[in-house]
């Protein structure tokens, strides 16, 4: 399968992913009456995320919002994905909150609120959001973790970075979706990028890997290392 790769500059990606992510919500809405979309967290999430607001013609009343992945912090909490989300995105735009669903992921009974998050999600998600990490990790998919292997929709794993704590989607969540949005921005992602896109398949070591057949947004320091683009050049 070739790969669906934009190679562009840091200050440009956001809003070319968030074109992307428009376009793919408005097929979805027109197609199915709605759009489940996925949420990721992390600073290139949230230019991504503010440059989504900004766009207009969003049928956002058609949207329901989920999230990749949560850290087991309250809602308010300065590393909560959701609240990320609400500032940069959420409270900017005219989104029913009935149609936000955040993961508990500070609930005492982890397995519980994984359980019940499970419940709550789509079939298929229309648009996932992904990032990856320098170790190739992607959502909360951490390289060599059991939920890499997970039959469950969410799982509480316990990450190697602070706070290690989470929920997260696993990988039949991302096989199922009809589109999978990857970020990637600066040299310190170049390595994971290549791992990802390129080299052997093994997401056990390269959880990043299962975004492969999805469409990356990947800026030119993230893309020195791939060999099939380094011209630079990008769609």
């Amino acid at each position: 399968m070739p790969l669906d790769l934009t190679i562009v500059d840091a200050i440009e990606l956001p809003r070319r992913a968030a074109l992307e992510i428009r376009t793919l919500v408005v097929e979805s809405a027109k197609s199915r009456g709605r759009a489940c979309i996925a949420l990721s967290g992390g600073t290139t999430p949230r230019a991504v995320h503010e440059a989504l607001a900004e766009l207009s013609e969003v049928p956002w009343h058609l949207v329901h919002v989920f999230f990749g992945d949560e850290r087991a912090v309250a809602p308010d909490h300065p590393d909560s994905n959701y609240r990320m989300a609400k500032e940069s995105l959420l409270s900017r735009v005219p989104i029913p909150p009935a149609q936000v669903y955040r993961p508990a992921a500070e609930a005492p009974d982890r397995e519980g609120a994984a359980r019940d998050y499970a419940a709550l999600l789509p079939a298929a998600f229309d648009v996932v959001i992904l990032g990856i990490g320098e170790d190739g990790h992607t959502a909360s998919l951490f390289p060599g973790a059991s939920s890499l292997e997970a039959s469950e929709l969410c799982v509480a794993v316990i990450g190697p970075k602070p706070p290690p704590a989470r929920l997260t989607l696993t990988p039949p969540v991302l096989e199922r979706a009809r589109s999978l949005v990857m970020l990637a921005v600066g040299a310190g992602k170049a390595e994971p990028v290549k791992r990802a896109l390129e080299g052997a398949w093994d997401p056990k070591q390269t959880p990043a890997q299962l975004a492969r057949r999805g469409t990356w947004f990947v800026d030119r320091a993230a893309a020195a290392l791939l060999s099939a683009h380094a011209d630079g050049s990008g769609s």
